[in-house]
């Protein structure tokens, strides 16, 4: 069922072009473009069949009735008045930034059809190449809409998500970012640390839990900064959160003492199949 007369992506990389894919595939829009920093990525996206068209310009979008910003977070945000020029007022606009506050407030006031959406999706990898339709397939993606949304925009969002195969969430952009700084920005801080805390010379003796536990610490250095800091005080809330729990086996450990550190990880045993 057709959605969407065009549809812009901006940034085709690993969700952009996922998006696109399913796009393309259940027949929601007429036609798909895309934008990229780099030619390559657009030769691979028309390649797959994820856009018809692409351009390193923005003025490909013009026309287009949905827009899906899919960069970094700093680059939407400083995208903003270059769109302003191009997107008309009918115009939806989302996107799928890790973080919702600081993007919500800049770009519902500008664009009367935004809704944020997040898709709790993807993986550490990056890149069109990385892409897939069936991404999306069971995973959770969370919109975002506040008192401005217009319930048309709203309805048109979570249906497109719907058809990607995601359960769809509504909640405050305050309550996402708080919830997400738990449960995937303390994760990666955890992982990058671990990492990091192990010497380069021991790595060479990795077992498979460090590997699953320290996976998401191969996820881009240059995306991860902007979504730590564009929600720096419900992360820093969440670290404090980790560092007393650490502390509380790190204090066990020390008075020997065995039944604290059994009740600590069979606490954890249990709280963990709560996601399974």
């Amino acid at each position: 069922m057709r959605l969407f007369n065009k549809v812009a992506i901006i940034g085709t990389g690993l969700i952009g072009g996922s998006l696109a894919l399913v796009i393309k595939k259940n027949g929601l829009a007429r036609e798909v473009v895309g934008v990229a920093r780099h030619k390559v990525s657009l030769d691979l996206a028309l390649k797959m069949k994820a856009i018809d068209r692409g351009s390193l310009s923005l003025g490909i979008i013009k026309g287009a009735d949905l827009i899906i910003l899919a960069t970094p977070i700093d680059l939407i945000i400083s995208q903003r008045n270059r769109l302003l020029k191009i997107v008309s007022n009918d115009c939806i606009v989302t996107d799928v930034g890790s973080t919702k506050g600081k993007i919500v407030s800049f770009l519902e006031k500008d664009f009367k059809n935004y809704i944020g959406s997040h898709p709790l999706a993807g993986s550490e990898k990056r890149g069109i190449k990385n892409a897939r339709r069936d991404i999306f397939k069971e995973s959770v993606c969370i919109l975002t809409p506040t008192k401005r949304t217009r319930k048309l925009a709203l309805e048109k969002i979570k249906r497109l998500w719907l058809t990607a195969g995601a359960r769809v969430i509504l909640l405050s952009p305050e309550a996402h970012d708080n919830a997400l700084s738990f449960t995937s920005h303390l994760a990666h801080i955890v992982a990058f640390s671990l990492i990091n805390s192990i010497p380069s010379s021991l790595l060479k003796l990795s077992s498979g839990g460090l590997r699953d536990t320290t996976r998401i610490a191969s996820s881009s250095p240059e995306l991860w900064p902007s979504i730590f800091l564009t929600n720096a005080k419900n992360t820093l809330k969440a670290v404090a959160v980790f560092e007393k729990n650490l502390n509380k086996i790190k204090i066990a450990i020390r008075n020997n003492d065995k039944k604290s550190l059994t009740d600590i990880l069979r606490q954890a045993q249990k709280k963990r199949t709560l996601i399974e």
